[in-house]
């Protein structure tokens, strides 16, 4: 990794002084813009919009549009005169609970490593850090940018993270939160059910990025000249649930179906009072089953039956049967003694 910023933190009387690396990159596959036909690279020239000349690097300020066409222009002396007093140093202001630090204020996070003589001082705070249970609000200027961000541990290192600040963060303004919408107990107790039954514990390396993995398969395909394997489809999220509480059931019966367990007797995660739509299709699968149970019940009658029949006429079969099997030799028996008589 490569110092991208280098300065002090200020810890008290102490300071410490410190490298910043950036603590994470970003793995989306980037494409440059080509020609169809023949894959050159697309330029843009940086060019102005009054005099249509191309503008180097050198040339170019910033400005801010104050509306009406009219536009303030800053140059690099103005930057310089803004009040940065903490351009190289990491100001610890306080520090509070890590619980109390809203995670959407996060912004990036950096790596901070000890230079020089700093070791020592560099360990202390992060052992101070650790017993507190505690993490450090600080100020520092990135970017000629001054930030607020916190400083705590992670595997051993201070980890840095910039946060926006509280006026950078939107308020949600959605009509559904000014109605009076009511959950009843047993939607929520089933809710509840399906939550403890797809609770386990968080492991990132888990997950993968499935979209980058298959967009890299097609890339590498092409490089080799082979064909490109089709990805497995993703299942498609299912459609708005009528019954909610026969779709919080059916999801609770999947965890658990994914997780090895016995299903729920009834298919219910248990506790819950039944719909209307749910005791109907309720009634309506024990008279199909019902239904399906009556006709068996006559045939097996019915063969019975015929069975019982069927037995006098065997015995009555098997008698007759032995009658006509003896009259071939009663026969047979007359031919033989015929012939002496005459003789």
């Amino acid at each position: 990794m490569r110092a991208i910023w280098k300065g002090a933190v200020s810890f008290g009387l102490v300071s410490i002084g410190v490298k910043l690396y950036s603590a994470t990159e970003e793995k989306d596959i980037r494409f440059h813009q080509v020609h169809r036909e023949d894959g050159g690279r697309i330029r843009y020239k940086r060019t102005c919009s009054v005099c249509g000349e191309e503008v180097t690097y050198d040339d170019i300020a910033k400005g801010y549009d104050i509306g009406g066409g009219e536009m303030v222009i800053l140059t690099d002396e103005d930057f310089a005169d803004l009040p940065l007093t903490s351009s190289r140093a990491i100001d610890v202001l306080e520090f509070v609970p890590a619980e109390q630090v809203d995670p959407i204020l996060y912004n990036k996070a950096y790596f901070l490593e000890p230079e020089g003589a700093a070791t020592k001082p560099y360990v202390l705070l992060r052992d101070a850090l650790i017993d507190s249970e505690r993490v450090a609000i600080v100020k520092v200027a990135l970017r000629q940018r001054e930030q607020l961000a916190t400083l705590r541990v992670r595997e051993g290192v201070l980890l840095l993270n910039t946060m926006l600040w509280p006026d950078e963060i939107r308020t949600p303004d959605f009509g559904f939160l000014d109605e009076d919408l009511k959950v009843r107990p047993p939607e929520l107790a089933m809710a509840s059910s399906l939550i403890d039954s797809m609770t386990g514990e968080f492991e990132p390396d888990v997950f993968t990025d499935d979209y980058r993995a298959a967009l890299q398969e097609v890339i590498d395909a092409k490089v080799e000249g082979r064909e490109v394997v089709q990805p497995e489809e993703v299942e498609e999220a299912p459609a708005a649930a009528v019954d909610l509480m026969a779709a919080l059931k059916a999801s609770v019966e999947r965890a658990k179906a994914a997780r090895g367990e016995q299903p729920t007797r009834g298919g219910g995660g248990g506790g819950g009072e039944p719909t209307p739509i749910s005791s109907a299709r309720s009634a309506q699968k024990a008279a199909e089953k019902k239904a399906a149970k009556a006709p068996a019940k006559k045939t097996a009658a019915k063969k019975t039956a015929e069975k019982k029949a069927a037995e006098p006429a065997k015995k009555t079969a098997a008698k007759k049967t032995p009658a006509k099997k003896a009259e071939p030799a009663k026969k047979t028996a007359a031919r033989k003694t015929a012939p002496r008589k005459s003789a």
